[in-house]
């Protein structure tokens, strides 16, 4: 991705990102010019959530289009619309747009993205942006939602038989609670 600084004539979008079903919910909330392609948008998401690698097949939802990268093995399955060619302007309606993002088709972890505002840019306001966000994102192939949560009981309960294996191949240090936004947007420097 291209650094892009945020220009007068292209306004930011401000979207919550919210990992479906986690209770108590793990979100970002970011920042985002309105001309980024829905592939950005992808690598974005990948690199606020902080715990995912990015190699497992995604799309994105809106309504009943699909947009990703289009797959030989899921042609004639669906329609997936080439995400690189789709500008997130292209898609939105206005405040309180909603659609959906779904990462590895396996693990099934499904979000939803809500756009709360359609802001006014800022002179040299670099975008995208993580600006809050909520406890740490599930390992990569930990088995979807509801894996993480047998996970995370194996994690904290020291007599479970899965428990030493588990923190030795997540790491001692993994806390469910944790979120450090200068890691996000570290992250996010990055794709620039």
């Amino acid at each position: 991705m291209s650094p892009k600084k945020a220009t007068a004539d292209i306004p930011i979008y401000q979207i919550k990102v919210t990992l479906d079903d986690s209770k108590p919910p793990i979100w970002r909330r970011i920042l985002v010019r309105s001309d980024i392609t829905l592939g950005e948008l992808h690598d974005v998401i990948q690199a606020v959530m902080g715990g995912w690698a990015g190699y497992h097949l995604h799309q994105f939802t809106v309504g009943q289009t699909y947009y990703g990268v289009p797959h030989p093995d899921y042609e004639g399955l669906v329609e997936m619309r080439d995400e690189s060619r789709v500008q997130l302007n292209q898609i939105v309606a206005g405040e309180k747009f909603k659609f959906r993002y779904e990462y590895d088709f396996g693990d099934s972890w499904l979000h939803n993205l809500l756009v709360e505002k359609i802001l006014p840019p800022e002179p040299d306001q670099q975008v995208p942006v993580c600006i809050k966000g909520r406890r740490a994102c599930p390992p990569e192939d930990v088995g979807g939602i509801w894996g993480y949560y047998m996970f995370l009981e194996a994690i904290q309960d020291p007599d479970h038989p899965e428990h030493e294996e588990l923190l030795e191949w997540v790491g001692d240090d993994f806390d469910p609670a944790a979120f450090d936004l200068d890691e996000a947007n570290e992250a996010l420097r990055a794709l620039r």
